[in-house]
């Protein structure tokens, strides 16, 4: 059985059939929605149903609580119809742009820039074209249906040859994934993955090119905003950007290197490292605290920029409460993937 999915203000119409979310449906038919996890744990992908009956799966309440639901907003990555719908929804441009494939990779070279940090470069097929916004993710294909996810750390041109991906993976110790990739996996070891996914990638503003961007990382959430700067030099694009990466301690910050050389090679991008817990052998004379609070001290008023955030999600909510509520930060300039693992999915 299928039923109809109606979009505004698009006035997009595509099919969903009843055992699909309607989310796989617009990513089956290259419609751009906003979305993240894909798992009902980030609330990305929140929009408001206003017409017909879903029903939702499992999902977080801080995703989609009961009085939102109630007042019928759902969440399309974890909702499945029981009727023909219309929803309203924001339309992502360029984010069904890409054919999602499902391919084998080869493990290339695994390097350890600290010591719960792994950068892992997989070989891509030589026979398919996988294309991706700097910014998206793939999911591994795991044993048993299990899936995890994993945001592109380069740019599309930046696979070099043979064509690979750079992925950053933290260790998080009994992890299914990490335990495997700290322990057992090595080079030429075949992995299957699938993707590209999500809606978070640099976004073009017509009306004023020159916008000033806040480009906020906590952790390996440095990897989509890493592809993000590599696509502007690529691009030959010049609007001011403030890197803010927010870290425990200075081993942790894995790429502190490479952000300095960025930040010297590229005259429009500023790189700014915060350290929230520094140990006294770090001799660390740099900024401290959280780092969405630097970026607050910085810029009390974020009217006129954009801010791309990831990272632990704490991180990315309390920006987006204070940058909004506190700064002036218009909603719809907030642009976030929150690197959710499977602990935090079972948060209550």
């Amino acid at each position: 059985m299928t039923f109809e999915l109606s979009l505004l203000p698009s006035g997009r119409q595509l099919k969903v059939m009843a055992d699909e979310t309607l989310l796989n449906a617009a990513i089956r038919e290259g419609v751009g929605l906003p979305y993240g996890c894909r798992d009902g744990a980030c609330g990305s992908c929140k929009s408001k149903l206003l017409e017909g009956r879903v029903i939702h799966g499992t999902h977080q309440q801080k995703a989609l609580s009961s009085a939102e639901e109630a007042a019928g907003l759902i969440l399309t990555c974890c909702a499945k119809p029981l009727s023909d719908c219309v929803v309203e929804a924001r339309s992502v441009p360029g984010a069904g742009e890409f054919a999602v494939l499902k391919m084998p990779s080869r493990v290339l070279s695994l390097q350890r820039p600290a010591p719960d940090v792994v950068l892992l470069r997989l070989q891509l097929p030589a026979n398919q074209q996988f294309r991706y916004h700097a910014g998206q993710y793939v999911e591994f294909m795991l044993a048993g249906g299990v899936r995890r996810s994993y945001s592109m750390a380069n740019a599309p041109g930046q696979l070099g040859s043979p064509p690979a991906i750079e992925l950053h993976i933290r260790h998080l110790p009994g992890g299914l994934f990490t335990d495997a990739v700290f322990g057992s996996m090595k080079e030429k070891d075949i992995l299957r993955i699938e993707g590209p996914f999500g809606s978070f990638f640099l976004r073009d503003d017509a009306a004023d090119p020159a916008k000033p961007m806040i480009l906020l990382a906590s952790g390996t959430g440095l990897a989509p905003i890493k592809a993000i700067i590599e696509q502007m030099r690529d691009q030959g694009l010049t609007r001011p950007a403030q890197l803010y990466w927010g870290c425990r301690s200075r081993v942790d910050l894995y790429l502190h290197d490479w952000a300095l050389q960025a930040a010297a090679e590229l005259p429009w991008l500023r790189y700014i490292p915060v350290l929230s817990e520094p140990r006294p052998e770090d001799g660390w004379d740099g900024r401290t605290g959280y780092v969405h609070e630097a970026v607050m001290a910085d810029h009390p008023d974020l009217s006129r920029h954009q801010v791309y955030a990831c990272g632990a999600p704490l991180m990315v909510e309390a920006a987006q409460r204070d940058f909004h509520t506190r700064c002036a930060l218009p909603a719809d300039e907030f642009l976030a993937d929150a690197f959710t693992s499977e602990a935090d999915k079972h948060k209550p």
